[in-house]
């Protein structure tokens, strides 16, 4: 979600002035946009390697085997926002997303039919042209399906 997320970018409008982090001043009535998708992309926040999928960087480097979580910042990772207005389904969203991880990802390797990114397409929910082709191999059986 980090490279690839459902909310290119958003918008918030001020309801009073105020000063973001950065010091810059924001009006009374102010839209401010921010742009998830770019922000996921930025050396300064990721590192050299922003640009690649690296699922490990989630997890604390002493307990990568056992599956120990880092907290990062939610306005750094902006995808489910961040404060008061946090979005509503972020919670049912990592409850899906551990499910998926505990129950499919321990049964089945899943890899992309395509060695090229995914053009994507930033509308007000994102998505990717064509969809998102996968492999899967049964970790078990060895038999392999495209879907």
């Amino acid at each position: 979600m980090r490279l690839y997320p459902p909310v290119a970018w958003d918008s918030k409008h001020t309801g009073d002035a105020d000063v973001l982090p950065n010091g810059t001043c924001v009006g009374k009535g102010d839209r401010v946009t921010y742009f998830s998708y770019g922000m996921g992309r930025m050396e300064a926040l990721w590192g050299k390697d922003c640009c690649e999928f690296k699922p490990q960087c989630w997890f604390h480097e002493d307990d990568i085997n056992n599956g120990v979580l880092k907290c990062v910042n939610p306005y750094k990772f902006s995808v489910f926002l961040a404060g008061p207005r946090v979005c509503l389904g972020k919670e049912m969203a990592f409850i899906q997303m551990e499910y998926v991880v505990a129950s499919i990802l321990n049964r089945f390797v899943i890899s992309p039919v395509l060695d090229h990114h995914p053009r994507f397409v930033p509308l007000v929910t994102a998505h990717m042209v064509g969809g998102f082709k996968v492999r899967v191999h049964n970790r078990t059986t060895g038999t392999e399906t495209e879907k």
